[in-house]
């Protein structure tokens, strides 16, 4: 026992995944900045120092709590310094220890430690034990090939029942855990009776292992034996002409099964099944159904992958390249390409693009797989209501095959491609099943490492498939589905980014198609904008491109009949080639109004700017709302119309108007519905014009909705509500105080032609949009 005091306070070096017995003698590298100064503190003083296991190996900066409490007191006998920084200790186990307080200095750890008193005692029953650990670990050298002779006699040296215990403890082969319980067992004779069970664990599996390795030999006797007869079999029909033509078919398949890195459930079911296609006969009518099974099973790809591109900034590169604007979803993508760096894990969320038709979900995903240097492959859902198409059909059918997704694979031949579900919310049921349902499984990272294929009869792994999933309309999609995916909205293209788009993609695209070169056709800016404000309404590019291809024909007819060399299309030739406009859009009023306003409003084809207009005229009281209004709209006037009635005074207003004048609200383009909270503001301040007889501001444009109080709440779309408010020639737009966050969103060109009035209640409003009279208090 070595004479040491029963309380120390030491340095502390955690140990990972390794655990030192008292008595034992190891070498340890250290290279953790704070263990080399546990060590040079060690090495300042007595050279002693605490050794304690930590409980979880990733751990680089442990606390008390990521420690176990019993450890080992040691002490240092040799360091040296390696070339790569890291110093190599020998420690020399001296003594049971608990860690009753850790201190973090910082740059180094120290403990407080209670040392336990070595148990020395011997009885009749301790002397009992120790013979029937010698005589265990005596049949256990003989058994086992990693026990030494050396350490069963110095076992039968030692007299002392704690060296014993120790020694027989550090030369077992235990797991972590076990070793770390035999440390904590303090009395001695509970640590042998724990040995002998441990022992006797050992001895039991080093028999089992016997055993597995004589019936392995008998298996390989077998086996040569079998090889001896097969080949003895393909002589004999050499001989006779191989009348049936099939030892080298079943050969070759062989060497396919052999070759395509199958799972090992895998390879014996194909091994299996290819023995019963060998001794079917030709003729038989499963013999087809067999060999199909196995071209499946050979032609999918179970091992083979592409090799990650993970540069963030080649990925931003090649996204920028095929897609202008959509900055969300970019920066979406390029996170999870950084986690993928730094984890290595294939896990990952499944993305679903969201959004109206032609904003470039499919290209994007395509995208995605080109910066990711995976293959792409493309599944449209749309009106799938058959399950087997999911998981295809089981064998007993006749014209069986794998679902959809497996052919998708083969196609792939990888097991890592980006794999594209096309108009997931298009999908339906009847009696053959839910698709839906179906695809549940196929989207939760968590479950698809195994999944099911009702042809196929074997889990195959989909956990290393990127899947992308396109929708029009979420709200079609099961919740249970939806719940696995992570939607990313793309809301359509302002004018900016459709000018853009046409400029650098949709243009150079269809000139080329039709021939065109850039010394022919020439298509100005302002005609762009031109095609886009009256010949297309829409949130995607779809309608645009078929603008301009039909622009390119034009050329092409002009410059082959030799009518021009060279073709420039102005705004006047627009509407040559194209006819006249197809759509308008909203434009501010040419003057100051009494009892119309400017709204701006959101649609599926972007933002537009909308006139409510008021009259009101003698009568009985009487509210119209006219203009194919949803209930929202509604709503949103009756709001306005209590609200001017609850402040009828401050505005100036008959307070016994709503008994005298009948009101009249109509939103031009009558044949167009309209819905949505965020006129409320705008219809209230043309009631108030017109009751009041003040102007509003004919280039103050505004949204938000409003309460009873006349409090302004926030609105969505304020990005395409601005463009809108920019494209009609609106120099200043009213919006909510809390739709403050979405300003960045508005383009810069955009933003710094604007004047942005942040309001909270109607009464800012109003001092804002009314021009006569004094501003309101």
């Amino acid at each position: 026992m070595v004479d040491i005091n029963q309380e120390r306070r030491v340095p502390l070096l955690p140990l990972r995944g390794v655990l030192i017995f008292p008595g034992a003698i190891m070498h340890l590298d250290v290279g953790r900045e704070k263990s080399v100064k546990a060590l040079e503190e060690a090495q300042n003083n007595d050279h002693y120092l605490f050794l304690a296991t930590q409980k979880q190996t990733t751990q680089d900066d442990p606390q008390e709590e990521d420690l176990f409490k019993v450890g080992t007191f040691a002490k240092i006998i040799q360091t040296s310094k390696l070339a790569n920084g890291t110093v190599r200790i020998q420690v020399e186990g001296k003594q049971r220890g608990e860690i009753k307080a850790l201190v973090d200095h910082g740059d180094v750890l120290v403990v407080d430690v209670s040392l336990y008193e070595q148990d020395q005692k011997m009885d009749v029953e301790t002397e009992a034990l120790m013979r029937t650990l010698v005589s265990m670990y005596e049949q256990f050298v003989k058994q086992s090939k990693r026990a030494s002779q050396e350490t069963l006699t110095t076992l039968k040296e030692t007299t002392l029942p704690e060296p014993f215990s120790d020694l027989i403890a550090t030369n077992l082969t235990l797991k972590l855990a076990q070793k770390q319980e035999l440390l904590e067992l303090i009395p001695v004779k509970e640590r042998l009776h724990k040995l002998i069970e441990l022992l006797g664990n050992e001895q039991e599996v080093l028999g089992l292992e016997k055993k597995i390795g004589q019936r392995v030999k008998r298996s390989m006797e077998k086996t040569q034996k079998e090889y001896y007869l097969r080949e003895q079999m393909k002589a004999i029909q050499k001989e006779l002409g191989d009348r049936e033509g099939r030892t080298g078919e079943i050969a070759e398949l062989k060497e396919k099964i052999e070759a395509a890195g199958m799972p090992e459930h895998v390879y014996e079911k194909a091994i299996k099944e290819l023995g019963r296609y060998e001794k079917m006969p030709a003729n038989a009518g499963e013999s087809s159904i067999l060999r199909n099974y196995l071209d499946w099973i050979i032609q999918l790809p179970w091992s083979e992958e592409t090799e990650d591109q993970l540069d963030v900034n080649q990925a931003g590169i090649i996204l920028d390249e095929d897609h202008y604007g959509l900055d969300k979803v970019k920066e979406r993508v390029l996170e999870y390409l950084a986690v993928r760096q730094l984890t290595n894990s294939m896990k990952g969320p499944i993305l679903c693009l969201a959004g109206p038709p032609g904003v470039g979900k499919t290209s994007l995903a395509r995208s995605i797989a080109r910066s990711l240097n995976r293959k792409f492959v493309r599944m449209s859902l749309g009106g799938v209501r058959d399950e087997a198409e999911i998981r295809g059909h089981r064998r007993t059918y006749v014209g069986a095959m794998p679902g959809r997704l497996i052919q998708g694979m083969k196609r792939a031949e990888t097991v890592n491609p980006v794999f594209l579900l096309d108009e997931i919310d298009k999908m339906a049921q009847d009696f053959r099943g839910d698709p839906a349902s179906a695809l549940l499984e196929v989207l939760d990272p968590e479950q698809n490492s195994t999944f099911s294929d009702h042809y196929l009869e074997e889990a195959y792994d989909l956990s290393k498939v990127m899947f992308v999933t396109t929708a029009n309309n979420i709200g079609t999609i099961p919740a249970p589905l939806l719940d696995r995916m992570e939607i990313i909205s793309i809301p359509g293209y302002t004018e900016l980014e459709k000018t853009q788009i046409a400029i650098n993609y949709l243009l150079p695209k269809q000139m080329k198609e039709h021939g065109l070169t850039k010394s022919m056709l020439q298509l100005k800016e302002p005609a762009l904008k031109k095609v886009i404000r009256f010949y297309t309404r829409e949130a995607g590019v779809r309608g645009l491109e078929r603008q301009l291809a039909t622009i390119c024909r034009k050329a092409a007819k002009m410059i082959v009949m030799k009518e021009k060399k060279r073709v420039t299309v102005s705004e006047k030739a627009v509407e040559e080639m194209l006819g006249k406009p197809r759509f308008r859009y909203g434009m501010a009023e040419v003057e100051d109004q009494i009892g119309a306003a400017t709204g701006l409003a959101y649609t599926s084809a972007g933002g537009t700017t909308l006139a409510i207009e008021v009259s009101a005229v003698p009568g009985k009281g009487k509210l119209t709302l006219t203009g194919k209004l949803g209930d929202v709209m509604k709503e949103s006037a009756q709001a306005a119309f209590s609200f001017i009635r609850s402040r009828s005074n401050q505005l100036d207003i008959d307070p016994s108007f709503n008994e005298k004048t009948d009101i009249h609200i109509h939103v031009p383009e009558g044949a167009t519905p309209k819905d949505g909270p965020s006129a409320g503001i705008t219809m209230a301040t043309a009631l108030i014009s017109a009751l009041t007889n003040r102007k509003v501001d004919r280039e103050v444009g505004m949204t938000g909705e409003i309460t009873l109080r006349g409090r302004v709440l926030p609105i969505g779309g304020l990005k395409e509500k601005a463009m809108s408010a920019h494209r009609a020639g609106i120099k200043t737009i009213i919006i909510p105080k809390d739709n403050e966050r979405d300003i960045d969103d508005i383009p810069e060109s955009v933003r710094n032609e604007l004047t942005i009035v942040l309001v909270e209640h109607l009464d800012e409003v109003l001092n804002v949009a009314l021009k006569e009279g004094e501003s309101l208090k």
